[in-house]
């Protein structure tokens, strides 16, 4: 029986792992994944919800920005951005923005989105605020 050879078995085991973590084309991050990237503070969180929704109860820590203006707040200068969300602008090198909605599917937009705008650590929390709301409360 023939092998593969090492680097190559583990090149497709890596590729395999993205695959799993990866969700119509964005990458996702588990509820477990999440807990860990903010109890290191290595995680920005973004809610895409409605600002309705999101004072209705929000991840901790999370910067509401509706997925409908995404687009041109990620295409803000940093000085506009702090200027109107109070906070620092993403950056294209971050590595965990995380971006979430109730159910999935914003999160999804907002995840794809930001990969199109050259953001490469964006990945959507397809569990969503459902999920963190079941697990967390």
């Amino acid at each position: 029986m023939l092998q593969a050879p090492r680097g190559r078995a583990r090149a497709a085991l890596r590729r395999l792992a993205v695959a799993t973590r990866t969700m119509a084309g964005a990458p996702t991050v588990s509820l477990p994944e999440l807990r860990s990237l903010l109890a290191s503070g290595r995680a920005r969180l973004f809610d895409v919800r409605s600002r309705e929704e999101a004072a209705a109860g929000t991840i901790p820590g999370a910067l509401n920005i509706p997925v409908s203006e995404l687009e041109s707040a990620l295409q803000m200068e940093p000085a506009a951005f702090q200027a109107l969300y109070s906070a620092e602008k993403p950056k294209l090198e971050d590595e965990h923005l995380i971006f979430f909605c109730q159910m999935g599917k914003r999160g999804l937009q907002a995840t794809q989105l930001a990969r199109s705008l050259g953001y490469t650590g964006a990945r959507n929390y397809a569990g969503a605020y459902r999920e963190w709301l079941e697990k967390e409360s």
